[in-house]
């Protein structure tokens, strides 16, 4: 019996809950005395409520005012998610009123560990901090709670609350993550559209693809590149360069990328892979994880066996193969120990032309990525 995954909560769900903890120990000290800081309880998107354990928090003055500060410590369930266990903090204070600032007045700023947006294309204009719409309506919805209910002092008819949102170790974790690739520097991006991380969610990695696709588009880009995995992006970018804006990494969602992409309306696409990938899509399969769409062994053999590869020759239908890397190195053997290109060109060309009807007729170029990191076939 399979264990059931466990779900977890965003980096906005959990910053919104150190916002909301924060903002009460600002009005009021003596939450921390009557334990009233040991959590804190959120609104989400849904309607529904979560309570969140504040994990730490403090108070100072400075020449503006008292800041109070509480932060809380990600779960992100079993998710395999860079940014479990991190640390996100939030940090309370009041200033003066901008001019035309609606009620209530909150704002809200991005400090230390989370990034700085650079590039368009992005749902957050350029240069402001990487807190995503939906994680920034929590914010603001639980730190208006926090106003509501403390029944300690409140802040002056001038003053706006001021949250400064953190995550000490957040430029380190963002080089785990794609940010650089979407011009998000200095750290993390404060996610999330429902507060709840779903484990080994397709909606991040969706997510991912069509804001890699929205910064190339924003950037003038008329040609992506759709990759597999890391080693077919790096063989792509040590031949063809084209600028880091271009390389989309869609991992296994390969009809979801190519709609994305038709949908943007690019004016090209490279696809790589390596062979096993590569065989799928030119066998037209839309999704190439292997829980969806293990390769049928007997089936590959029957498709490259009625190509015009060149194998019929060599009693390629009749051998027994078990694995797709078995029939590649059969194929690359070749005559007397010389590559045969043939065959993995066809199979791009086949890969080709499925992916470009998928992608509303985009025009494909198929690169095939050997197992040593190097690209050994092109369509055309």
């Amino acid at each position: 019996m399979r264990k059931r995954l466990r779900s977890g909560y965003t980096t906005g769900a959990c910053a919104a809950a150190a916002a909301k903890a924060a903002v009460l120990l600002l009005l009021d000290p003596r939450v921390v005395e009557r334990g009233e800081l040991d959590s804190v309880e959120i609104p989400f998107p849904d309607g529904s409520r979560v309570s969140f354990k504040i994990h730490d928090s403090g108070f100072r003055t400075r020449d503006s005012g008292p800041v109070a500060s509480a932060s809380v410590i990600k779960d992100a369930g079993d998710d395999p998610d860079v940014t479990h266990r991190a640390e996100i903090a939030a940090e309370a204070g009041t200033c003066a009123t901008p001019v035309g600032e609606p009620l209530p007045r909150i704002i809200i700023k991005g400090g230390r560990g989370v990034g700085t947006v650079t590039k368009p294309g992005l749902p957050v204009p350029v240069g402001a901090p990487a807190i995503n719409p939906v994680p920034k309506k929590m914010i603001e919805n639980a730190v208006a709670e926090a106003l509501s209910r403390s029944t300690g002092r409140r802040p002056g008819n001038a003053d706006a609350i001021e949250i400064t949102i953190s995550v000490p170790d957040g430029e380190e974790l963002a080089g785990k993550t794609l940010n650089h690739r979407l011009g998000i520097t200095g750290g993390i991006s404060i996610l999330g559209t429902t507060g709840i991380v779903r484990p080994v969610s397709t909606g991040a990695w969706k997510a991912t693809i069509t804001a890699s696709m929205d910064v190339a588009a924003a950037t003038g880009r008329k040609e992506i590149v759709l990759s597999a995995g890391r080693a077919s992006e790096k063989a792509h970018m040590k031949r063809y360069n084209l600028p880091e804006e271009s390389y989309v990494l869609m991992g296994d969602y390969l009809e979801y990328s190519l709609l994305e992409a038709g949908k943007h309306n690019f004016g090209r696409i490279h696809l790589c892979a390596q062979w096993a990938k590569m065989l799928k899509i030119a066998m037209a399969t839309p999704q190439t994880h292997v829980r969806f769409g293990a390769i049928d062994i007997k089936r590959a053999v029957g498709f490259l066996g009625a190509m015009d590869t060149g194998l019929q020759g060599r009693n390629f239908k009749s051998r027994e193969f078990n694995t797709a890397r078995e029939i590649f190195e059969y194929i690359i053997s070749g005559n007397a120990g010389a590559v045969d290109e043939s065959p993995l060109r066809k199979v791009c060309n086949a890969a080709a032309k499925y992916a470009g009807e998928t992608a509303a007729g985009i025009p494909v170029k198929a690169c095939l990525v050997s197992y040593n990191g190097e690209i050994i076939a092109v369509s055309g």
